[in-house]
């Protein structure tokens, strides 16, 4: 572990503006101290969870043997009741660990996030209905609850901002996408300061980076070869700062409201010939927040290096998206198709999750 964090990777890219928020959650992590750890010595200021990270943790370890077992013997034998409980505690710890973070960020940064059911990705009364009960039964101002960036989403995500639930808008790629989505974060707060309701209510908006060369990747040129993730990164940060930049945000926070961030998620490489924390340096910049895998944290605080922030310039991004549109790729289709793989990858792991949850529990309960 790094002890001088102010002039580690890590604590640089901190000292630049942008959150560290670990892309990861299990029980073993907060019980270990090693999540704290990563708070003291690494400058981790939040993390993220999905159904793949508990799946893997239900699956191949038993720190939630106890808790699944009491679970079913109290009665709860739903395995999606069964994971909730077990997923809000876990979140309950993390939130308490990240809650000075977030006071001394006024509410800005020091978030966890819970998900949805995956299964209600096009569901708007299901995914509103789920948001409000578990930002309900989690008892956390700090904790975020995820809501893909589906067309049957992002009335979700305006409701939930009304009703004052903090949102993780996930599932993002695009600019158009991104803008869709801050659009209905802006409308939930307007709306939040026409009825006089305090309008800080924080969102983050989650834009997946690294699928896009994965997408591409043996199917385009060489030339594009882990490009095109990073230039679609650069049009929306300009989209970014030009919508905060704008005078419909300014007239917001002239009246108290908090900007929504942009998080950089799916920032582990997939392709092993490229560094393990290409997408951390590539996509250093303030006042935005980078989601990372475990092992591409540790490796960053080892060994990462801190180039120029972004920029609003876009003008090699735009030559790298022209490229791939004449080989094929372009960024509305392509974007439209992984949102869409997106969420069928998500109810798959939720589905596998749950399996594994309700196999444990039936077995837990034969043996005692």
């Amino acid at each position: 572990m790094i002890t001088d964090k102010t002039s580690s990777p890590t604590g640089l890219l901190h000292s630049m503006g942008q959150s560290l928020w670990l892309d990861n959650i299990t029980r073993k992590l907060l019980t270990s101290g090693t999540l704290k750890q990563y708070i003291t010595e690494l400058s981790v200021t939040g993390l993220t969870s999905n159904p793949t990270i508990f799946d893997h943790a239900i699956s191949k370890y038993d720190f939630y043997d106890t808790a699944i077992r009491t679970a079913h013997d109290g009665g709860t034998t739903s395995p999606e009741s069964i994971f909730f409980s077990l997923a809000i505690e876990d979140l309950q710890g993390a939130a308490d660990l990240f809650r000075p973070v977030y006071d001394k960020t006024l509410g800005v940064d020091g978030f966890v996030s819970l998900e949805v059911s995956p299964l209600l990705a096009y569901d708007t009364a299901g995914t509103l209905a789920a948001a409000k009960e578990l930002f309900s039964r989690a008892k956390r101002p700090n904790l975020f609850i995820k809501i893909p960036g589906t067309t049957e989403g992002l009335p979700a995500i305006e409701e939930a901002i009304f009703s004052g639930i903090p949102v993780n808008v996930t599932l993002l790629f695009s600019p158009q996408q991104y803008l869709a989505a801050a659009q209905a974060y802006t409308r939930g707060i307007q709306r939040r300061i026409a009825a006089k309701l305090n309008p800080r209510v924080a969102s983050v908006a989650s834009v997946f980076i690294s699928r896009w060369d994965k997408a591409i990747m043996g199917k385009g040129p060489e030339a594009l070869r882990n490009k095109l993730g990073v230039a679609v990164g650069y049009k929306i940060y300009k989209a970014y700062r030009d919508l905060l930049g704008g005078e419909e945000w300014k007239k917001l926070l002239a009246q108290g409201a908090t900007p929504q961030r942009l998080l950089w998620a799916s920032t582990g490489t997939k392709d092993p010939s490229a560094p393990d924390t290409f997408y951390i340096t590539a996509l250093a910049a303030p006042d935005t927040v980078n989601t990372m895998p475990e092992e591409t944290l540790l490796a960053f605080a080892n060994h990462g290096k801190i180039g120029s922030p972004m920029t609003t310039d876009v003008t090699e991004a735009d030559k790298i998206i022209q490229q791939a549109a004449q080989a094929g790729f372009t960024v509305d289709k392509l974007a439209a198709q992984l949102q869409k793989e997106g969420a069928e990858s998500f109810v798959k792991s939720w589905n596998d999750l749950l399996k594994v949850v309700g196999q444990k529990s039936s077995a837990l309960a034969a043996a005692s």
